[in-house]
């Protein structure tokens, strides 16, 4: 394994690329435990060698941010998660996975940008990504972290928290279906349909009837919300059969309202009947798109303001 940083594909800078770290993040991290994101840092600047010179360089425009190479780590880090090669445990903290190991052993320092690219949890990454991008407006490839180039902000800010949504929903679908069960509803919540003196609550384990929460928007109960939520993969597709089961189960609470909960998908025909009876669908996509805007589960990182010309300023007499 090379352990000299001039061997490693460079920028205009003469600082090495965020993709020719890949594999030496894997290298560092091969022993399986558990790292924070600022011992991963250290440890491969040490492995690599690189020198002070180096790790002191800003971009000119943030001089009070961390260093160039330390930025590009953090863009390694994130291809490295998006395939699967490395987990975290817990915020800022990694782990290389069986994957990641694999990838290490079959590669060594050759491993790339690319091959990373075509593990399927990258793929199915990217898909999600698109998809998610096209509704908010996003950009799927964010601009390459190397070299300065002109940023649409909008779309940029869009994509990153298109990013951190997949993210989400992948630990909502490694959660217990339980505390699944709690978070739907206590998003609905969030989101008002409790309504001013209303009330919420997950049913039983052992005898919902295909009912998992119940949302009582008034004191009185004259007005409820049947809730049914099912955690899933992304390849488990919701069909038709699904929601006709959760419609009998609102047909024996004698109840019309009725909103069902997935993180995965819905087939055309389970969208069709849901349509027709009344029944609102809620898929992975806009779960946590919800999740986001009514910030259950996440929380505000960075507020920035733009400004535009008050043109009414200027036409005003009040200042004369």
């Amino acid at each position: 394994m090379n352990r000299d940083w001039t061997k490693l594909k460079q920028s205009s800078h003469g600082i090495p690329t965020y993709d020719s770290l890949i594999p030496y993040i894997l290298e560092v991290l091969k022993n399986g435990e558990e790292a924070t994101n600022k011992v991963i840092k250290k440890r491969l600047f040490e492995f690599l060698q690189v020198p002070d010179k180096i790790l002191n360089q800003k971009y000119p425009e943030y001089p009070n941010s961390e260093g160039i190479l330390y930025n590009r780590v953090s863009f390694a880090l994130s291809d490295l998660y998006k395939a699967g090669a490395l987990e975290r445990p817990r915020r800022a903290v990694y782990q290389i996975t069986d994957l990641g190991k694999g990838l290490l052993d079959k590669y060594g320092d050759s491993l790339t940008k690319k091959d990373l690219e075509a593990q399927p949890e990258y793929i199915q990454y990217k898909k999600e990504l698109e998809i998610r991008n096209q509704r908010t407006e996003g950009s799927l490839a964010v601009s390459d972290p190397d070299e300065s180039t002109k940023i649409d902000i909008k779309k940029l800010i869009n994509t990153m928290n298109n990013e951190v949504a997949i993210e989400l929903l992948d630990k909502i679908r490694n959660s217990d279906p339980f505390f699944f069960e709690h978070m739907v509803v206590k998003l609905l919540e969030e989101m008002g349909y409790s309504g001013e003196n209303g009330h919420a609550k997950v049913t039983s384990r052992s005898n919902d009837g295909g009912i998992d929460g119940v949302i009582n928007q008034d004191p009185l109960g004259t007005s409820t919300v049947y809730i049914q939520a099912k955690r899933y993969k992304e390849d488990n597709t919701v069909g038709r059969s699904a929601i006709q089961s959760f419609y009998g189960a609102l047909a024996g609470m004698n109840a019309d309202r009725g909103v069902f909960i997935t993180t995965s998908s819905y087939s055309k025909s389970a969208q069709e009947f849901a349509k027709n009876q009344g029944i609102v669908l809620i898929d992975g996509i806009q779960l946590t798109d919800l999740m986001l805007k009514y910030r259950v589960g996440v929380e505000v990182a960075d507020r920035y303001v733009t400004f535009q010309i008050d043109s009414d300023y200027f036409e005003s007499e009040d200042l004369i």
